[in-house]
Parts: structure tokens; sequence; C-alpha cells
């Protein structure tokens, strides 16, 4: 399978973090993608121009993070990430949601900031910003019900927290909400969430 990404994508990291902890990393090759630029082969692949895109063994082209987590997902015989029924799966596809809607907010508030200051919108910026505070509420009262099994919920969230601290590391999420500033740490210290640490710019 190829992948194609970006070092510094969240949604990448995402989809990194359940191949390594389903074992499914090293059939993965990863081609690194920049999505803005022309790149003539993503959009090839992708006619949204996105990463992460994923190439099945079988020429099948996937996109974007939540079908091609669901994808690996099934690949594998351990136990799955996304549970398969009932209301354990509805809470961890709603958590996945959670999860990825905080780090839409949170990059539409970074591409705002990254706009000549004249073409910025405070009132866009500041209702991005109030969206993943809101978000992050959430987390902070489902964390510590989060029992030791991994599900794509958990990854979602991590990641999500993660790029907080990668692109807004002079505010401080974590005031406020000791349960999930706890189990981020945790589960931070895990060998798919250190090896897929972004880097660059």
């Amino acid at each position: 399978m190829k992948l194609r990404y970006s070092p510094t994508s969240p949604y990448v990291r995402k989809v990194l973090v359940l191949a390594i902890e389903t074992g499914l990393d090293e059939r993965i090759e990863r081609v690194l993608t920049n999505p803005w630029a022309d790149d003539a082969a993503l959009a090839n692949d992708n006619p949204l121009g996105k990463v992460p895109t994923l190439v099945t063994d079988d020429g099948m082209v996937l996109y974007d993070s939540p079908v091609i987590c669901e994808y690996l997902d099934s690949l594998h015989h351990g136990t799955r990430v996304f549970p398969i029924a009932g209301k354990a799966r509805w809470m961890a596809l709603r958590q996945q949601a959670l999860g990825d809607g905080i780090l839409d907010a949170a990059v539409l508030r970074r591409l705002e900031g990254q706009r000549p200051a004249a073409q910025r919108s405070d009132s866009w910026e500041t209702m991005q910003r109030e969206t993943v505070q809101r978000g992050l509420d959430a987390l902070e009262r489902e964390a510590a019900s989060w029992d030791g099994r991994l599900q794509i919920g958990q990854i979602a969230a991590a990641c999500a927290l993660g790029y907080l601290d990668f692109r807004f590391p002079q505010e401080s999420w974590r005031t406020g909400r000791s349960a999930l500033a706890v189990w981020f740490e945790r589960f931070a210290a895990r060998a798919s969430m250190t090896t897929t640490l972004p880097t660059g710019q």
C-alpha cells in the first residue's frame, strides 16, 4: 500500500498511529506529498488534493482519514480499533468526529492566522477558537471514563491534542482539564505517538 502523507498533518498522524498500533505500518510505503503544491499525481489520486490518501494493494484509492483508518482496521487480526457494532461503535465514531472536529477548527484557525493581516477575520478566528474550547471541554468530561482499550476516538483525540501542542504551544489547553491532561500524558508516551511526532513547519 502507498500512503500520500505530509509530516505535519495531524490527519496523517492519526492514520499512522493506527497503522503502528495494529502492526500494519511495515506494509505501508510512505510517499511524501505537499498538498499545497500543484501536484498532478496527488490530484489524480484524490480530486480533493488532500493528504492522507491511501492507494491499496489492489489499486483502490481511499480518502480521508476516517475511511483510511477503518479500512486499515479491517486488515489485521487483532482487537479492532473500531468496535464492530452496538453502542460502543457509535460512541467511538462520535469520539472520532469530536477529535476530528477539534482538528478542523484548529487547522482553520491556523490558516486564518497565515493570511495577510488586512484580510483576516477576527470573528472567524474567535469562532474557531471557541469551537476548539468546547470540544476540549467535552473530551475532559469523557477522558476520566476511558479504560485501557484502544479505540479510534482516543487516537483522534490524541492527535488533536498533539496538534494543539505543535501549532499553539503558547495556549495551555490543559488548564482546567486535569483528567484530559493526565490521560494525554500517558497516551502520548506510546511508541505510536512518539514515532509520529510532527516535524517541519
